[in-house]
């Protein structure tokens, strides 16, 4: 046997995501990369690990043995380099994060001051839409994570850290509609919606059912960058979060429709399970937030009082 961490690592996240093509794009890796030594791994047993059905990548038996014990390895792989930086008084340990698609305009700006003073953290983020973010909090899989709506019949605890505001958005403002009741913006508008699971996605839904508009849906798109290009090439509207839409806004490349109802208001929190032990470097963290939380939306978000 000759494997290295490198290969354990690509395996046992080809593992958890059951796709090459997902394991490539979290661990910032060509597919054909991931591939190759998804095989040079595979070639140093007998028995195989993985079996393909069609298009579909699934784990065998024996795969799923190796992938606990690849797991276990890099967890004390990981625990030697903790203990190496804590004997030189550093604050060391992983500090995982999940956060919905949106929320990567805001996370960055309550990491960086943290992790530019503790270089021996190492950080786990992952941005994905709002059910599986709660699915990860509720499995326990993740220190904390960042929504715009809190996740329902889940025991939790949340810092508020920053407004989050919808708007109406497209690339042109359509005159006639404006002045308009709310059913008359939206008869006739051709929307686009991002996919099922979406915290944006159950915001919109809700705002029509509460004013008791039917509206045109066009398009479903899973990522709000994808929504962005959309309403810039033309293809419909949205009602989007402002914090994903700065620079389009004040390149004129797109526009907020005043329409009744709108903005939208809810909070950014970041949320943890009620009566989590959290580690050290989780207490360090929010501690942190709490300290510094306002400081930073004064400097990094005062742009948002514009609109």
């Amino acid at each position: 046997m000759n494997y290295t961490l490198n290969q354990l690592q690509i395996f046992l996240k080809v593992v958890q995501l059951k796709s090459v093509t997902k394991a490539s794009e979290a661990m910032n890796l060509t597919q054909p990369a991931v591939s190759i030594q998804l095989k040079n791994f595979q070639d140093q047993f007998d028995i195989p690990l993985t079996e393909i059905i069609g298009r579909k990548i699934y784990i065998t038996e024996f795969g799923k043995e190796i992938a606990l014990a690849a797991e276990n390895i890099l967890n004390q792989v990981s625990a030697i380099n903790y203990k190496t930086q804590a004997f030189k008084g550093k604050l060391t340990g992983r500090l995982k994060i999940s956060v919905v698609s949106t929320g990567k305009y805001v996370l960055p700006y309550f990491l960086s001051k943290f992790i530019a003073e503790n270089d021996g953290i190492e950080l786990n983020v992952e941005v994905t839409n709002k059910q599986m973010v709660a699915e990860s909090l509720e499995n326990n899989e993740i220190d904390f994570a960042l929504v715009s709506i809190l996740p329902a019949n889940m025991q939790i605890e949340k810092l508020n850290l920053l407004y989050n505001k919808l708007y109406l958005v497209g690339s042109k403002i359509p005159e006639e509609k404006i002045g308009g009741s709310p059913k008359d913006v939206f008869k006739d508008l051709p929307l686009i919606f991002r996919e099922k699971g979406s915290g944006t996605r159950q915001i919109m839904e809700r705002y029509f059912q509460q004013k008791q508009i039917s509206v045109l849906k066009k398009l479903e798109l899973s990522s709000n960058e994808a929504v962005k290009q959309a309403l810039m090439a033309g293809l419909g509207y949205s009602i989007m979060p402002l914090i994903g839409i700065k620079n389009e806004l004040h390149n004129k490349e797109l526009h907020i429709i005043p329409t009744p109802g709108l903005p939208i208001k809810s909070n950014w929190s970041m949320i943890w399970l009620k009566n989590k032990k959290l580690s050290p470097v989780a207490s360090a963290f929010l501690a942190h937030l709490k300290k510094e939380k306002t400081s930073i939306v004064e400097e990094k978000f005062s742009w948002y009082e514009e609109y």
